[in-house]
């Protein structure tokens, strides 16, 4: 990994089995270890980019194209069949709604167990916690089990604790756009702290605007594979109107 560097894909692939339909109890045996290559569906195929320490880039493409499998593999949350990833920091990830908490816990508890999760002491994880919970808006909710939030509440803890965890690269899954408009606009302006500060961005977002507003480059996926890699209004303009002509 090169100094500047915070992210490094090479050669990366993610393959899942096909339904074959029925068969034989060896058959299904014999696919435990090993699947032909005509059974194998690629979420992401053959991708290769680097991410410089306090870039921005916004992945794009159509829903299926194989966005949130490669923040996955970035994230450490699945592993790749093929090529290598490479990691320099620590990384806030806030992909699936609520993904990584307890729901028999309460607010508290899964805010000190993520903060602890994503790297930081408890002493640091206490400090931080007061503006989790302010940021959150849950107020005396953050002492009840999370199986009591609604879904909306889980997404305002989950963003509030992935945004302040001081994390060296923030990993968003188009998750800022669930809730309501006020704290939409609140994730909006954190995201901006972020920008400001220097944190390096990979984000998933079909907002045009909000990609140009946060990144200065953008990565079109379609079928697990780049299609184009470079600035995003670029980038945009190419799938725009490839969409359109689809």
């Amino acid at each position: 990994m090169t100094g500047t560097n915070v992210i490094e894909l090479d050669n990366v692939s993610k393959w899942f089995r096909r339904h074959m339909g029925p068969k034989l109890v060896r058959d299904h045996i014999r696919d435990l270890f090993r699947t032909p290559a005509d059974q194998r569906f690629y979420a992401v195929r053959n991708v290769s980019f680097n991410v410089a320490r306090g870039e921005r880039v916004a992945l794009v493409g159509r829903n299926g194209a194989g966005k949130s499998t490669l923040l996955s593999l970035i994230a450490g949350l699945a592993t790749p069949d093929s090529g290598a990833i490479r990691v320099n920091g620590r990384i806030a990830a806030l992909m699936e709604l609520g993904a990584g908490f307890h729901y028999d816990l309460t607010g508290t508890e899964n805010v000190l167990l993520n903060a602890s999760l994503l790297g930081l002491s408890r002493k640091r994880a206490r400090e931080l916690y007061p503006a989790i919970v302010e940021f959150s808006g849950i107020g005396e909710f953050i002492h009840e089990p999370l199986r009591t939030y609604s879904s909306g509440m889980v997404m305002r803890l989950a963003f509030s604790v992935a945004s302040h965890v001081e994390a060296d690269i923030l990993i968003v899954d188009e998750v800022i756009a669930v809730g309501d408009q006020q704290f939409h606009e609140k994730c909006i302006e954190k995201l901006r702290e972020q920008h400001r500060e220097g944190r390096t961005l990979l984000f998933v977002s079909h907002s045009p605007g909000v990609v140009l507003e946060f990144c200065d480059r953008a990565i079109w996926l379609d079928h697990g594979e780049v299609m184009a890699d470079g600035p995003a209004s670029q980038v945009l303009s190419v799938y725009s109107g490839h969409s359109a002509g689809v």
